[in-house]
């Protein structure tokens, strides 16, 4: 089902994939009868849309997280947990900076 290999790269990788997918998803969830530049407008426009979307993304880092810590894949959930946090940080700075 998932990429296998314990390689720290993967995990920046898989880390960084995993949120757009998450994003995508909750576009099509939520918000699919406006275009993507709607979208990206209302997002920027309304607060409190930022944090749901963001949570929404991030499940599916802790997804996989979960599945790479329990196989014992450490070098890889170590990657997705950098990207996590990242990911974090910057939507904490785009909620109260912007």
């Amino acid at each position: 089902m998932f990429i296998t290999r314990d390689n720290l790269k993967l995990g920046l990788i898989l880390g960084i994939v995993a949120p757009l997918t998450g994003m995508i998803g909750f576009y099509y969830w939520k918000f699919s009868t406006y275009s993507f530049k709607e979208f990206f407008l209302f997002l920027g426009q309304a607060k409190p849309l930022i944090t749901a979307m963001v949570s929404f993304s991030l499940l599916a880092n802790a997804i996989l997280f979960t599945y790479y810590i329990n196989t014992n894949k450490d070098n890889t959930a170590k990657g997705i947990f950098i990207i996590t946090c990242i990911y974090a940080i910057a939507a904490l700075i785009m909620k109260f900076v912007f």
